[in-house]
């Protein structure tokens, strides 16, 4: 389906032809109709599936076809500020030849990144995209301008439950106008976003799109390890690879900061992102990794769900994700588009059961790959002998510059 039987205002579709969307993804067949048409909506739909332009794009040509004034019209609320970040960048592209304004607000910045907020926030941005602790902050102080509202969207609803922000999100919803429209987007569903939606939602349109597999053109390989044998194997393996594009994920910051010195000091072109990197240094790095001017990014999670960066040519995962969902979002960084890519795990004799629960997830064995002789005696993998443990799942930017991170006819990746 081309983006032009939809029906959109010719300003927006002036936004989608320079942007170089022409085919609707799935998520956006099925999700930018029932949006258009006022439904509430909840839909599963993992990062890569184009779900930001599928909720963004309706709302915007809603917005300007309506009679406007000087209240939020929407608000988006996503789990981390990089997030919040990257869809106001995708939003500004989206709008640029339309008068719809936007604003992200999430914390970790300085007092005069919190007056501009409250300046936007009472002067009426039509669509804010904001984390939870952010704007219920703005909230209690009494000044944003929220009863025109009419639309309220969830991104990435799952983590944020699983970041504990159930409370804020209710508490936020109690200051908003009743009627209104309400989407949420969700890479899965348990019984917990099933309960949220229950709580927020009225009659929603449902959509699953199934893409709980990592994509075909991953070569994906594992090396069982003791934890005293992972630098040196990270090491190996990135003076062999000689690659131009590599994310490595740790589960602590302190094991992103220890690798990323290690890295360092092979000179190594190598740099860390983590709770502990203030924002403007995290958006520093995050540019100078998809600029190439740095080769290697060693993050914790923050990253894995909902940063767009393409032509990664290998994720290392340092340790196995707690979640094996977080697998399919860390591996999902590279091979997008139309690109390959190979994502190698490490695994320690602690976390086999964990890694055998990814591999009944993804339906299929991963390539388990003997560890070079040079760094002694490795473990065997048996997942079924080792003792069972409990396990945790649980000023516009101008659309041709928007366009440079996305690929024509594969629109909306986020």
């Amino acid at each position: 389906m081309n983006f032009n039987e939809f029906g959109f205002d010719s300003r927006l579709m002036e936004s989608i032809e320079a942007i170089g969307y022409e085919s609707a993804t799935p998520v956006q067949e099925q999700a930018i109709p029932a949006i258009l048409q006022g439904k509430d909506l909840i839909a599963s739909a993992q990062t890569g599936t184009g779900k930001t332009a599928a909720f963004l794009l309706p709302v915007i040509n809603k917005i300007i076809t309506t009679k406007h004034d000087e209240h939020i019209k929407c608000l988006i609320i996503v789990p981390t500020r990089e997030l919040a970040t990257q869809i106001d960048q995708q939003m500004q592209g989206m709008s640029y030849f339309t008068p719809v304004s936007s604003i992200a607000v999430y914390g970790g910045t300085d007092g005069a990144t919190f007056s501009n907020e409250q300046k936007a926030l009472t002067e009426g941005a039509d669509v804010v995209i904001c984390t939870p602790g952010r704007m219920l902050a703005h909230l209690n102080m009494g000044y944003v301008q929220i009863s025109g509202l009419s639309y309220l969207i969830l991104d990435e609803a799952d983590r944020m439950l699983d970041m504990g922000f159930h409370d804020d999100l209710m508490k936020i919803v109690s200051y908003l106008p009743k009627e209104r429209q309400n989407l949420l987007f969700s890479a899965t569903m348990p019984s917990g976003i099933r309960q949220l939606a229950r709580q927020i939602l009225t009659d929603p349109f449902e959509i699953s799109i199934a893409t709980s597999k990592p994509a075909e053109r991953v070569k994906q390989e594992a090396y069982m390890v003791y934890d005293t044998q992972k630098i040196p194997l990270v090491e190996l393996l990135l003076q062999q690879k000689k690659l131009r594009s590599i994310l490595i994920f740790c589960s602590t910051k302190d094991k992103t900061k220890q690798l990323t010195r290690d890295l360092k000091k092979l000179k190594l072109s190598a740099d860390e992102i983590h709770s502990d990197i203030d924002q403007s240094a995290r958006e520093s790095v995050l540019n100078r990794f998809k600029s190439r001017d740095l080769n290697i990014l060693v993050a914790t999670d923050i990253l894995s769900r909902g940063i767009d960066i393409e032509d990664i040519d290998l994720v290392i995962n340092f340790d196995v994700p707690h979640d094996a969902e977080d697998y399919i979002h860390r591996v999902g960084r590279t091979a997008r588009a139309a690109s390959e890519g190979e994502a190698i795990t490490l695994i320690n004799d602690k976390d086999q059961r964990r890694f055998h629960a990814i591999e009944e997830l993804i339906g299929r064995l991963v390539d388990k790959i003997i560890v070079p002789e040079v760094l002694g005696e490795a473990p065997s993998y048996n997942p079924n002998t080792h003792s069972k443990k409990k396990r945790n799942f649980g000023g516009k930017r101008k659309p041709s510059d928007f366009r440079s991170t996305h690929r024509k006819n594969n629109p909306g990746r986020s």
